[in-house]
């Protein structure tokens, strides 16, 4: 009866633990709501299917406990509920991952209209590369990171000129415009995570990975890095702002563009 008596406990303890618990996701600050959808639904095929199997097993040591006289029935196989048992892991598992392969593919699929905005990580910092009047990121390569190019653009792309390069400072970003997030890393690898923002992405070297979303609510948000990359990670943070068009503009016109920083440092050319 011990078994049983904490098989039980912990079924009611587990569904309290959820519904009562003060822990809970941050407020939604993008669109992708889908994915707290996806969330939930998992939670509850999870739970549905973890109380259903506890109460099963307490029932059986309860049933079946032994019992002076009482002879077990050898029953080596029963086709019909191997099938039953198949059937329903085959639709609960469908039913979890069908949610998230739509999400997926809504993730990865970017608006045409996004604006790129590139993160670029590295032992333990976030910069950022914004588009300048053309719209347009110029291009880039780690091999030609120097203390006066952080970012390893390549000073010979005219396209990059007007980039605006923001090196270890705030993010913004406009609010309710989609933004195509491009992911770099110019030594190990790390991830870019904002909680309220319901997206992240590794960031892995020689690679651009990406993802996009589009704010909902102005305010500011933590950056997390969501992989462990070294004895700095835990303090790898950094700040997304999102504001509403004129502060947003007025933040952009107080950057500087990287041909300010090439008059600065004077970078070695790029091959």
């Amino acid at each position: 009866m011990a078994v049983v008596l904490i098989l039980v406990l912990l079924v009611l303890g587990s569904v309290l633990f959820h519904m009562l618990s003060p822990w809970w996701w941050t407020p939604i600050a993008s669109n992708w709501s889908y994915i707290d959808s996806t969330l939930v639904i998992t939670f509850w095929i999870t739970g549905i299917v973890f109380v259903a199997v506890v109460s099963f097993m307490a029932y059986c040591v309860f049933r079946f406990r032994h019992r002076p006289g009482n002879r077990a029935a050898y029953e080596p196989e029963n086709r019909k509920l191997e099938w039953m048992l198949a059937s329903v892991t085959a639709v609960g598992v469908a039913a979890m991952l069908a949610p998230g392969l739509v999400v997926w593919n809504q993730f990865v699929t970017v608006p045409d209209e996004a604006v790129p905005v590139e993160v670029v990580a590295q032992q333990w910092l976030w910069s950022f590369r914004l588009p300048g009047a053309d719209g347009k990121l110029g291009r880039s390569d780690t091999r030609d990171v120097t203390p006066e190019n952080p970012l390893g653009l390549n000073t010979n792309d005219s396209a990059g000129l007007d980039d605006v390069i923001i090196e270890g400072g705030e993010l913004h970003l406009p609010v309710g415009k989609p933004v195509r997030v491009l992911l770099r890393s110019v030594d190990v690898l790390h991830d870019f995570y904002v909680p309220e923002f319901r997206a992240k992405m590794d960031m892995i070297p020689g690679m651009v990975t990406y993802f996009w979303l589009t704010p909902t609510r102005t305010g500011t948000f933590e950056i997390l890095c969501a992989e462990l990359c070294g004895v700095g990670h835990s303090q790898m943070r950094g700040t997304v702002v999102v504001d509403d068009e004129a502060n947003y503009q007025t933040w952009l016109e107080q950057q500087q563009t990287f041909t300010q920083l090439l008059a600065l440092g004077e970078p070695q050319p790029a091959n």
